[in-house]
């Protein structure tokens, strides 16, 4: 599965959805976002379980500011609606391997109890 590239209109469906979506915050100007494109890609292909999506930070300013970037590449994983991962900075090809295996191996029981254990 290739890369999808969220909106204003999309962004919150693909975040709120069941099952694992990646999101890749960058900026067309930025290096790092560039050297991690094509990693990130590579994931989208082996990984066709998991939605890779990417986010503009200038073209959706408003979700950028709406999910607090102020550093980028922005890598955060959702699982079920819920925000299992966030990261700044260009992450190398393993260690994306490595946060998408984390992910898809959490018992959401167990996250969701202990969100509910913060909240009290």
């Amino acid at each position: 599965m290739a890369t999808i590239e969220l909106t204003d209109d999309t962004f919150e469906k693909a975040v709120t959805s069941d099952g694992i979506t990646l999101v890749d915050f960058w900026a067309e100007w930025c290096g790092p976002c560039r050297q991690f494109g094509p990693i990130f890609e590579e994931s989208s292909e082996q990984n066709p379980d998991v939605v890779h999506a990417k986010v503009d930070t200038e073209a959706a300013r408003g979700i950028a500011a709406a999910a607090q970037i102020t550093s980028i590449p922005t890598l955060m994983a959702f699982r079920d609606g819920v925000l299992v991962f966030r990261q700044a900075g260009a992450l190398p090809k393993p260690a994306l391997e490595q946060v998408v295996t984390a992910v898809k191996e959490l018992d959401m029981d167990k996250v969701r109890a202990q969100i509910a254990e913060q909240a009290d």
